[in-house]
């Protein structure tokens, strides 16, 4: 049981920023891993509106569901889902509609960080294949120049 709806809404955000690290962790070890077969068509031109990388949207998004409907506002495992449900749309919001411009409302930023976001995940997107790849978060990017000096090494070995 959750004190107050304060410690609640701590939960939730706390749940925010540790939702960055489980994406980072599932991107790089099971997207770029035996999940592989579902995310390719991520690293590929997409054909229509959807693609089978969507797949894994759907999954946290019926893990957080399931957490939100299982339990009331008074239980730590809802504002989880909350937190979980926060960060999807985020995602959905910075990732695909700022990066990959699946939402035609969102218009491209000329400097700051939501560039850098954009830089880096570009910079993940410049290898095709499941190796040698960098900036498996979706929220938080590194700097630039270093995931390209990353990226050249690596082609080049």
């Amino acid at each position: 049981m959750t004190s107050s709806i304060l410690t609640g809404f701590a939960i939730a955000l706390a749940t925010v920023f540790v939702m960055e690290g489980v994406a980072y962790t599932v991107h790089r070890y099971v997207m770029h891993g035996i999940g592989w077969s579902l995310h390719r068509s991520h690293h590929r031109p997409r054909s229509g509106p959807f693609e089978a990388n969507d797949a894994f949207g759907l999954m946290f998004a019926a893990l957080s569901l399931a957490l939100i409907l299982r339990s009331t506002w008074r239980e730590w495992p809802y504002w989880i889902g909350i937190g979980m449900a926060l960060y999807g749309l985020l995602y959905a919001l910075l990732h695909d509609g700022l990066v990959h411009r699946r939402f035609p409302f969102v218009h491209a930023p000329r400097r700051g960080y939501l560039l850098r976001l954009i830089k880096a995940h570009h910079i993940h997107h410049a290898v095709r294949t499941r190796e040698g790849a960098v900036s498996f978060g979706f929220l938080y990017a590194p700097p630039v120049e270093a995931l390209a000096k990353r990226v050249r090494q690596r082609l080049r070995d």
